[in-house]
């Protein structure tokens, strides 16, 4: 598998708990959750080609990278950098 961009991604922490509760009813980790969305968004919004996102979580072909994507972990990663987020005063999420 080829390896994956890491990157700090800062995030209002209500939005956080909606997606760690949809990725715990879905079996995923918070990552693998967003990595989903993201890709399936891109797909219908025609920005991404099923070709280009070999093992993507929740792919057909892409089951053995769901378990290094994290499925059946834990739903949150303790400890990673920018996981509380909202400490410098951005503009939170308002849904």
């Amino acid at each position: 598998m080829p390896e994956r961009k890491r990157f700090l991604l800062r995030i209002d922490p209500r939005l956080y708990a909606a997606l760690e509760r949809w990725a715990a009813a879905e079996l995923r980790s918070v990552n693998a959750q967003i990595e989903y969305l993201l890709t399936e968004a891109a797909k219908k919004a025609g920005r991404l080609k099923p070709a280009d996102v070999e093992g993507a979580p929740g792919e057909d072909a892409g089951a053995a990278a769901d378990d290094d994507a994290g499925r059946g972990a834990a739903p949150h990663d303790e400890g990673e950098p920018g996981a509380e987020g909202g400490e410098d005063g951005e503009a939170g999420f308002r849904g």
